[in-house]
């Protein structure tokens, strides 16, 4: 290929960056400025029918009106903000491909033997032409891009708007009204700051040593499964916590009860996991895939395994987005080995010390975003959701050896929810959401129990069990209370739905959180909306209920508790100052928190 060619060639590239800039500018600028005419929250038929609701303060017609339009406005604004932002993003990489497509054709064309020279008038002409349109190109641009990332959240501007008025009707529960542990705390030790990004108070205890392997072991019994945090949502991964001395107020930024921070070497969206005085977590980027253990008392890392050298994992990386990754699963734990599983396929079984038992591959999974299910574990068995564009499938492996105890397919689709363990009239169920489908397999055999057609869309959230019915939801299918005897649907409903956060169930109660920013409560017998409350940011870390509250952390890092009622109380709001996409793990007296960069200690 000559010089010609070449610079024809980043000619037409900057061609098409060129329009490409354009087009995407005038649909930034257009859409900024649609939002900014159009406030979600200062609509007028809203206002009308508010002014109405405070003539007729009994009307149930009125007031599902108001729910109705405001949900719908909510939901546009959420939508218009990521097309905007992600539009921004696009803008600024088409304008470093037009730039660099200009250089190299400038370049090009000065290596070019000079033709015969042309009118001088025609050639200022021409460079003058030139001039502008690279310049008002320019300006549309940096107006675009200012527009996109400049756009500001009316939701957090009207919050805190009425946040000072709120205050005071706000119950706050002192912490000492809270039921004594049932188990001594441990003992406190000197508080000790080390060098660099590490803050912590140093804990010498000595580690539990694990002398028994997943053959010889005994598996951990109900009892002490419920005193660890051992999967992702906690105990068999239904969200429901039974520590009981949990801490109910915090800050990041001034370090009021941040026991420690550490910064995590690899980043990732897994949640922590805790068993004894170890906790869990993964990283996982273009070059490793590694679990951590981190001692839970000081902070320090105490090893971390590569998932390496693994028969059957693939040379080239899949595709995933940047909001999934390769390391969104959670790992899972009994007390004898850690189980993890990575956005590749591959499988690995560790000790407490950090020495490998066994690893495989379970094929590359076919999934756009990623895989994101996570495992857990039960006596001998680990259970693998592996639902990709190939079909459903559940795996169940043998966690001592890794070896295949069942492997079924199933009519489903891709999915990114979890599986969790629920025991139903006496026999432990794995539970199960996907497209269409959510259903109970027999644990031992994988026999399917009982199935409902309910859901739709691309399945994030992963189901809930209590009150004897199991709970589905998924945004733009509906939400399902099913009773799991005979697979029959008791109630539904298609207002509030979760994307990718999960249901949790509690005393009669269901709580939703959103991504428009919504957390909402229903009587999870009979489906009868109670509550919802507007939060600060949408939501990707789902609930969880501890202590007679609801602990639910929205995208900006704010954690919000309620008391469970029929009734909103919130008791408190606490930030770690950084984004969080991770479900906090529980421990008596303690939470633990994995933020954008940084795993939280939180104590009182």
């Amino acid at each position: 290929m000559d010089i010609k060619e070449k610079a024809e060639i980043a000619k037409n590239t900057a061609k098409v960056a060129g329009a490409f800039c354009l087009v995407i500018s005038l649909l930034l600028i257009l859409n900024f400025w649609q939002m900014h005419s159009s406030d979600p929250l200062e609509s007028d038929v809203l206002e009308t029918l508010v002014e109405r609701l405070s003539l007729e303060p009994g009307n149930q017609e009125l007031i599902n009106q108001i729910r109705e339009l405001d949900l719908l406005a909510r939901k546009a604004y959420f939508t218009s903000l990521w097309q905007v932002r992600t539009g921004g993003y696009l803008l600024l990489f088409a304008s470093i491909i037009l730039i660099i497509s200009l250089r190299i054709h400038s370049s090009l064309l000065s290596r070019i033997e000079k033709p015969d020279e042309e009118d001088e008038d025609i050639v200022l002409g021409r460079a003058l032409s030139r001039k502008w349109i690279l310049g008002g190109t320019a300006i549309m641009v940096l107006v675009a891009l200012a527009a996109a990332f400049s756009v500001s959240d009316p939701l957090k501007e009207y919050m805190a708007a009425i946040d000072e008025p709120a205050e005071e009707t706000i119950e706050r529960i002192s912490i000492s009204d809270a039921e004594p542990t049932p188990a001594p705390a441990p003992d406190e030790d000197s508080v000790e700051e080390e060098e660099g990004e590490v803050e912590v108070q140093a804990d010498e205890r000595p580690e539990q040593p694990v002398a028994a392997t997943p053959a010889t072991a005994r598996f951990p019994n109900e009892a002490a499964i419920r005193q660890n945090h051992n999967a992702f949502r906690g105990p068999w991964g239904n969200g429901v916590i039974y520590h009981t001395s949990i801490p109910m107020e915090w800050d990041g930024e001034s370090g009021n009860n941040i026991r420690w921070k550490v910064k995590v070497p690899v980043h990732a969206f897994s949640s922590p996991v805790i068993w004894g005085d170890r906790l869990f977590l993964t990283g996982a980027d273009e070059t490793r895939r590694v679990v951590f253990c981190f001692n839970r008392h000081s902070g320090n890392i105490l090893w971390e395994e590569e998932a390496s050298n693994i028969p059957g994992s693939p040379r080239e990386l899949p595709r995933t987005t940047d909001d999934t990754g390769l390391g969104a699963p959670t790992v899972t734990t009994n007390g004898i080995g850690v189980y993890a599983i990575f956005g590749t396929g591959d499988v690995m079984a560790l000790d407490m010390e950090g020495n490998r038992i066994w690893a495989r591959n379970l094929s590359v999974p076919d999934n756009h975003y990623g895989h994101s299910s996570s495992l857990l574990t039960h006596n001998e068995k680990l259970f693998v959701q592996y639902d990709t564009r190939d079909g459903g499938r559940i795996i169940c492996l043998n966690v001592a050896n890794g070896e295949t105890i069942w492997d079924i397919t199933r009519e489903s689709g891709i999915s990114w929810a979890s599986p969790i363990l629920a025991n139903i009239d006496g026999n432990m169920q794995l539970v199960v959401n996907g497209i269409p489908i959510v259903a109970g397999y027999n644990i031992e055999n994988g026999n399917e129990l009982w199935s409902v057609q309910a859901m739709g869309g691309e399945v994030g959230p992963s189901p809930a069990y209590g009150g004897g019915l199991v709970y589905a939801a998924n945004e733009y299918a509906r939400l399902v209370a099913i009773d799991p005897g005979n697979g029959e649907v008791i109630w539904e409903d298609n207002y509030y739905l979760p994307e990718v956060a999960s249901p949790v169930y509690s005393d009669g109660l269901l709580f939703i959180s959103t991504t428009y920013a919504v957390f909402a409560c229903f009587d999870a017998q009979t489906g009868e909306f109670l509550w919802d409350y507007d939060t600060d940011d949408i939501f990707y870390s789902s609930p969880l209920v501890a202590n007679g509250h609801v602990y639910v952390t929205d995208t900006g890092g704010k954690t919000y508790i309620f008391r469970v009622g029929r009734e909103p109380q919130l008791v408190a709001t606490n930030s770690i100052g950084e984004e969080v996409y991770t479900i906090p793990a529980f421990a008596d007296g303690r939470i633990y928190i994995r933020g954008e960069e940084y795993l939280y200690c939180i104590e009182n």
